[in-house]
């Protein structure tokens, strides 16, 4: 089995790419060959028996879908993406990778499988394609469900929409086997932080956790929908192997998560790490971040994809726990 990973540089791909290498198989498929793309360079797998490629490309190029296509991976996980607080700061840069990025990859795996040179070969791979819970927009039912209406309030979200509609029309038409996953907000992302708008919620948890200062944006009460990264990895791993006859053809759906408020956040982060660590949340209002936040769904009935054996985090106190566990070896403090 041949997986190919756009997006294979950042927090996500790069955990979900050491899983796979872990595992061996997908879907009791043995993976022989991986391939790496991402605009920065990917980091070659390690302890990967197969063959590896990795790609410094731009999605955003229409050659460097024609070029990932031609490689016929039999799955596509399309974790591609600029952030976003960024997608609403910079229109066009949005629209350019989010969107033009997202069709050209469909079409290109389109063109590939019309190729007049090998018609005895017909090319249909699995593309899971990573959406977000920004597709909505209020006003909100007190659960959103997977029938409610995209009306997103941000750039990025429409642009993720759109990439939803395609998803769902190319693979209507056979040209591939799509499943969209709409992720919650990934808490608590490691590393340095980026430009998305809900980075917060991270950052207050990721901070103090190793003794340092963290800026909270917005008030204690505002309510969010979380999953952790082992749960992300969790959801992609799925998506790869399910059957996606099961889903008919509503290829989109909301992936389970812990709808949490952000004092419940450092009240988890109160429980497991002490005073001193809340301590060092200072607050800091900012009306940007604010008003793309209160766009923002709160809480959804996630039993679709719960019945299709997609699985979560049960509680904030889990999700700070394996981060600790992942990327602190097991320590708090800094």
């Amino acid at each position: 089995m041949h997986i190919l990973i756009i997006g294979a540089a950042g927090m996500v791909g790069r955990k979900l790419t050491d899983k796979l290498v872990a595992e061996g198989h997908l879907g009791g498929k043995a993976i022989t060959q991986l391939t790496l793309a991402d605009v920065v360079a990917p980091a070659a797998p390690e302890g990967f028996p197969g063959k590896a490629e990795t790609l410094t490309v731009d999605l955003s190029a229409p050659e460097t879908a024609t070029r990932l296509a031609a490689g016929r991976p039999d799955v596509i996980y399309h974790l591609a993406a600029i952030v976003s607080g960024e997608a609403e700061a910079d229109f066009e840069k949005g629209y350019r990778i989010n969107l033009d990025g997202t069709r050209h990859l469909f079409e290109a795996i389109r063109q590939e499988g019309l190729r007049k040179d090998a018609p005895d070969q017909p090319y249909k791979p699995r593309v899971v394609f990573t959406s977000s819970i920004a597709v909505f927009g209020a006003p909100f039912p007190d659960k959103i469900g997977d029938e409610f209406f995209t009306a997103p309030l941000t750039s990025y979200g429409t642009q993720k929409a759109i990439g939803e509609l395609l998803l769902s029309d190319y693979s209507r038409r056979g040209f591939f086997d799509g499943i969209g996953i709409r992720l919650p907000t990934i808490c608590i992302r490691p590393g340095k932080p980026n430009k998305a708008a809900s980075g917060f919620f991270s950052n207050i948890l990721r901070e103090p956790l190793v003794g340092q200062e963290a800026v909270l944006p917005v008030s204690p009460d505002v309510r969010h929908w979380f999953a952790s990264p082992r749960s992300a990895v969790g959801f992609l791993l799925h998506a790869g192997t399910l059957d996606l006859a099961r889903l008919g053809w509503r290829r989109n759906l909301n992936m389970p998560g812990l709808s949490a408020t952000v004092g419940e956040e450092i009240e988890s982060l109160r429980r497991l790490a002490g005073d001193k660590a809340v301590a060092l949340i200072r607050t800091e209002p900012d009306e940007t971040i604010t008003r793309i936040v209160d766009g923002w769904a709160q809480d959804f009935d996630a039993r679709r994809a719960l019945e299709l054996g997609f699985k979560a985090d049960a509680t904030f106190d889990d999700i700070i726990r394996a981060h600790v566990e992942d990327e602190l070896g097991g320590r708090i403090g800094g």
